[in-house]
């Protein structure tokens, strides 16, 4: 992480605020979602701050994806299919500007 402070995620990395982490190795975190919008929803961040998909590298990228699948298959979700949305800026409902992959 990059010291910032006001960001909801970077607590949560930080352990500062409380989750339910589902997952979590050195550069990600896996919780459930405290509004859930589905029976299974959470959320997979890492770490560090970025801000969106688009500031994402390759390397970076691939890890969450690897993630998303790893929580989903640990929830039993593989032989009935599951989503995962992440959204890139305000525009397309980004409401928490650390990149974050909901896994449905």
């Amino acid at each position: 992480m990059d010291g910032t402070v006001d960001c909801l995620f970077c607590g949560i990395a930080a352990k500062r605020i409380p989750s339910k982490v589902v997952y979590e190795d050195d550069d990600l975190l896996a919780f459930e979602d405290v509004r859930p919008v589905a029976p299974f929803h959470v959320l997979v961040i890492p770490k560090r701050h970025v801000t969106s998909l688009a500031e994402a590298d390759a390397g970076l990228a691939g890890k969450l994806a690897a993630a998303c699948a790893r929580v989903a298959a640990d929830a039993g979700h593989t032989e009935r299919g599951y989503r995962v949305v992440t959204n890139v800026g305000p525009a397309a409902g980004q409401s928490v500007p650390h990149i974050h992959f909901h896994v449905l």
